[in-house]
């Protein structure tokens, strides 16, 4: 299964269109977004496709995830939240099944204390399924997850600033596999797109074939 994740960054970063691209360019069977707006939905009418978006309280911004394969809706997943006032309001994680393996499309808090909390909450959703949480984790540093393992690429995946690279966007997964990852070009966005091959672990995984350098290290644009 090839997943790509992206921060869009609202309103200023990338439209639907440049999303549109991504799609053509990288083709894959499920593309996890963060920061998505509402002109996103228009996705369908230009790739086809299934495409649901979650939406957060308060916010022009939410979740997204698009398919070209019917997929049952997604389930919405409350985080913890900060008691501070003036805080954003209650993060949610985007709960998606895609066959045997389960998605948590996540944008954690800033917070370094609270992204670990919201983390460790969508784990016990999880329940030990094959599955994977994937987005925009906003966590500096190393994250531990008792049962996951970090497989997304080890490259920056953002300019703190404009000036200093930090691996915001990650992928922690259990029961899977991945056999790829790579950053992809930033396009129009802050945050560079992650691109991920993960499979089921186990002797019942469908072998895949061999992958060459070039497509590996496939960039955003051709």
């Amino acid at each position: 299964m090839k997943v790509i994740s992206w921060n869009l960054l609202r309103l200023t970063g990338a439209a639907v269109e440049d999303v549109a691209r991504l799609i053509d360019i990288q083709k894959p069977d499920v593309l996890l977004m963060q920061e998505a707006t509402k002109h996103i939905e228009k996705l369908p009418e230009l790739v086809g496709g299934h495409f649901y978006r979650l939406s957060w309280l308060g916010r022009i911004h939410g979740l997204a995830v698009w398919s070209p394969s019917h997929f049952p809706r997604p389930t919405a997943l409350s985080l913890p939240a900060s008691r501070l006032p003036g805080r954003l309001p209650r993060r949610r994680a985007q709960i998606i099944q895609m066959g045997e393996i389960t998605l948590a499309n996540v944008h954690l808090s800033h917070g370094q204390l609270l992204n670990r909390r919201q983390l460790a909450r969508v784990a016990a959703a999880l329940q030990g399924k094959p599955s994977a949480i994937i987005g925009d984790y906003n966590a500096v540093g190393p994250v531990m997850l008792p049962g996951f393992a970090d497989v997304g690429p080890r490259e920056p995946t953002h300019l703190s600033g404009n000036v200093m690279p930090v691996r915001l966007d990650r992928c922690l997964a259990h029961g899977l596999v991945c056999r790829a990852s790579a950053a992809l070009d930033f396009g129009p966005s802050d945050h560079r797109p992650i691109r991920l091959e993960l499979h089921l672990e186990g002797p019942h995984a469908e072998p895949q074939p061999a992958r060459s350098r070039k497509d590996r290290l496939g960039r955003f644009y051709r």
